[in-house]
């Protein structure tokens, strides 16, 4: 199979595979750019940033690549209008809106001349986001790491989604090597997003305990947890999942007030801050359901050849 170019509004990238957006800094530029100059769209995940921290790691992307570059934020946030809002005026190319939309950002994006990608899991979500403005859809399934909006298959929700809109379908959750690309495309996908994949790089921004945990996780490791935000979060099992499990008091003495809402049953934010730092005792691990398939941590470069070779065998 040969894979097609992507179209999302007026951008088009050589290669169909959006990097997932990660937070908190574990996609910043580094890897963002690495992605964008292998003909991918790379993605910077500005969730947890100040807006002078996301303009800096835009402006470092725009020094390492050429390519297409995003940004992903996570809708719950407190500043999410602030945030996006900068990264657009620092001229952005596409905005993912992770864990929910409103109809303010597909107007930013109409005046901005910027495609707005909101990631849905059904196809409801999808063909409303479609009717207020959105360039693509990025389909997440269960499998997903990271913050969840539904217990369903990304497989059985992908075609549903494919016969319900007529703008670009990216696959999402569970794809780790190019077979998992293959088999998205047949679904009726356009392009796929890997996150897992790409967080166990060489440019990821994960602590090498993070990345540790990865390679050594089996598929009993893969849990769910509850998370501040008001969804089930799939990640790792580590000493801090086992805190919680426990029912131990994780609950800040001070709030940063960084959510819309919040159950307050520990910081999210501070959780995945200390993932990225290496901190396991008080990190929260996100990852894909599928995690137990990634041997080694690669190179970005050394990973797309991978993948292109998968797929030229499937």
């Amino acid at each position: 199979m040969k894979l097609p170019e992507l179209q999302i509004g007026n951008l088009i990238a050589r290669l169909p595979i959006i990097q997932g957006g990660m937070a908190v800094r574990i996609s910043t530029s580094r890897l963002a750019a690495a992605v964008a100059n292998e003909g991918g769209i790379g993605i910077i995940a500005i969730t947890g940033m100040s807006v002078e921290e996301l303009k800096a790691e835009i402006r470092k992307a725009r020094e390492l690549t050429k390519g297409i570059i995003g940004i992903n934020c996570l809708f719950a946030v407190r500043d999410f209008a602030t945030l996006v809002k900068a990264a657009i005026q620092e001229g952005i190319d596409l905005v993912v809106s992770g864990a929910g939309f409103s109809r303010d950002m597909f107007q930013w994006g109409k005046e901005s001349n910027t495609p707005i990608v909101p990631i849905v899991s059904s196809a409801r979500l999808a063909k409303i986001a479609e009717k207020l403005g959105a360039a693509a859809v990025v389909v997440e399934g269960k499998e997903a790491g990271g913050h969840l909006g539904t217990t369903e298959p990304m497989k059985k929700i992908l075609p549903e989604v494919r016969a319900a809109v007529s703008i670009p379908v990216i696959a999402a959750g569970g794809i780790i090597d190019g077979r998992d690309i293959v088999e998205a495309f047949k679904l009726g996908a356009n392009g796929v997003q890997m996150g897992t994949r790409f967080a166990a790089s060489e440019e990821s921004g994960a602590s090498r305990e993070f990345k540790e945990l990865y390679l050594r996780a089996a598929l009993e490791d893969v849990v769910l947890v509850k998370s501040p935000v008001g969804l089930p979060g799939r990640a790792l099992k580590n000493r801090f999942w086992e805190r919680i499990n426990q029912g131990e008091d994780l609950s800040p003495e001070t709030c940063r007030a960084c959510l819309k809402h919040c159950s307050g049953d520990y910081c999210i934010m501070e959780a995945l801050e200390k993932a990225q730092q290496g901190d396991m005792e008080n990190g929260l691990v996100f990852s894909g359901e599928l995690v137990q398939r990634i041997k080694e941590i690669l190179p970005v470069k050394k990973i797309f050849q991978n993948l292109l070779q998968e797929i030229e065998t499937s």
